[in-house]
């Protein structure tokens, strides 16, 4: 395709002799928004593109009757190539290159050099509740996760360790209506988390734990305390363990 010219940040395309999915649009002017012009950072895209200029870019929608397209998936053919490559639920490695509150960069198997492609947000590290990523891993440790989606326009293949681990609740919901003792992880206004076995807690809300109103779950309990309980509900659907008083 062809730069026709610019409208305000973003580029106008002419869509002509096309290949692949966006054959069939002879002669019909395409737009790049402004922040699929390029995953680098510029004022305008006049900076790296011209009128003119012949381009690649993947097709993203429309937007009433104009297809709408992004550049900025085909920058890199090396980077594309892998990430076309890779389909959600593939079993994928590589080496763990940091590790953040918000979640972690993976070096993975195959990617060009000189990139870091593999992400796994802190909800798919675990089953269990973790205080921080580092719970779980650590730089330069070796894992192996299932694909989530690979991102041609982000550069980048979200991946999830926990799919590949047996979720614990589901072996836990035959433990309604048991009495169990478990230990306080976390006080909360609402009451408390109790972990009852590895990757499973459950909250015991204050009302369960006395009947004076005046009390906060701090001057009842403490963190590491151990204490009894009835588990009264395993929603498996909301992935929630509903605790009661143990002589409910």
């Amino acid at each position: 395709m062809t730069v026709a010219g610019f409208d305000g940040a973003d580029v106008l395309v002419l869509l002509g002799e096309l290949s692949g999915e966006l054959n069939g649009h002879d002669n019909e002017v395409g737009r790049i928004p402004r922040h699929e012009a390029s995953i680098r950072r510029v004022d305008h895209p006049s900076e790296i593109l011209k009128v003119g200029q012949q381009i690649e870019a993947e097709e993203i929608g429309r937007w009433g009757e104009q297809l709408q397209l992004s550049a900025r998936a085909c920058e890199n053919p090396e980077l594309r190539a892998f990430l076309v490559a890779i389909q959600p639920e593939q079993i994928i490695s590589g080496t763990v290159a940091a590790v953040h509150n918000f979640g972690v960069f993976v070096h993975l198997d195959g990617e060009p050099d000189g990139l870091c492609t593999g992400f796994i947000r802190v909800p798919d590290l675990s089953w269990s509740w973790i205080n921080h990523p580092s719970d779980v891993v650590e730089v330069g440790q070796r894992i192996t996760g299932e694909v989530i989606i690979s991102e041609t326009r982000d550069g980048q293949v979200t991946i999830s360790l926990k799919a590949l681990l047996e979720d614990p609740l589901v072996g836990f919901a035959d433990q309604t209506g048991h009495v169990l003792k478990g230990t306080v992880t976390k006080i909360v206004p609402l009451g408390v988390f109790v972990r009852l076995a590895p990757g499973i807690e459950g909250l015991l809300q204050v009302s369960e734990m006395t009947s004076s109103p005046a009390q906060t779950p701090e001057q009842l309990v403490s963190e590491g305390e151990q204490i009894t309980v009835r588990v009264a509900e395993v929603d498996l659907q909301r992935r929630r363990v509903r605790l009661c008083a143990h002589d409910y």
